[in-house]
């Protein structure tokens, strides 16, 4: 099973740098706009600066994905724009994390790492603001902005189907479990990554972003699905 596993997992990455190429490089979301070419609908993948595989190259960090009911209108840039925060506003260079879990795990950990009060972290971590911690809180959204805004990443094209369903969930559910060291994974996290500061440990026994979907098994027939889309989206003129 390992050899099997680790050969999925280099396929996973080997599918990465014709997707980097058609995408013209992975992107940053500290520059990224909603006119930087977004597809409607897709599937993301977080790099960090840091963190790398056994060869040395780059190691995805978080999976994630939208739209995953037929009643959802959002959109892929709509939100990977929650993720990065706000550019304007009462608190520009800040952002929401009760809107955004990966910045609410990413915060979390922040706190964490720079021994921050407890009461600090526990407003951070409630879904009601303590209104002590209000200036502090505003704050440490824009240090989460700045964090999440500079980790590269790619993104597929996975539209929705006429029908209402699509593959995103799918694909986003066997990447993650593909990768996730909580379920067998073999990529592991370096020893200085962030995640391992995390709430949840789910992150670090994961190595990911994560917290769905880690400690599940894969199906390896997700390549059957995401290649037809990796070839669409590099083959498009």
């Amino acid at each position: 099973m390992t050899t099997t596993r680790a050969a999925d997992t280099d396929r996973l990455y080997a599918l990465f740098p014709d997707l980097e190429r058609k995408l013209g490089g992975k992107r940053t979301l500290r520059v990224a706009t909603a006119r930087s070419g977004w597809p409607s609908q897709g599937i993301y993948f977080f790099f960090e600066r840091g963190e790398t595989r056994g060869d040395g190259s780059p190691r995805v960090v978080r999976i994630g994905t939208h739209a995953l009911t037929q009643s959802s209108g959002t959109t892929l840039w709509g939100r990977l724009s929650q993720h990065r925060g706000n550019r304007s506003g009462r608190n520009p260079g800040g952002g929401n994390h009760r809107g955004s879990v990966f910045r609410l795990h990413i915060g979390a950990a922040l706190l964490r790492r720079d021994h921050a009060p407890d009461a600090l972290l526990a407003s951070w971590l409630s879904k009601q603001r303590d209104p002590a911690w209000l200036a502090a809180e505003l704050e440490h959204e824009r240090a989460v902005s700045q964090y999440i805004g500079e980790m590269p990443l790619l993104w597929l094209s996975v539209p929705t189907r006429p029908d209402g369903s699509s593959d995103r969930g799918f694909l986003e559910r066997n990447c993650i479990a593909l990768v996730s060291t909580a379920s067998g994974g073999l990529d592991h996290a370096s020893p200085a990554w962030l995640g391992r500061e995390a709430i949840n440990l789910a992150i670090a026994a994961s190595g990911l972003w994560n917290v769905n979907h880690v400690d599940e098994p894969y199906r390896p027939q997700m390549f059957d699905v995401l290649e037809r889309y990796m070839r669409d989206t590099c083959s498009a003129s």
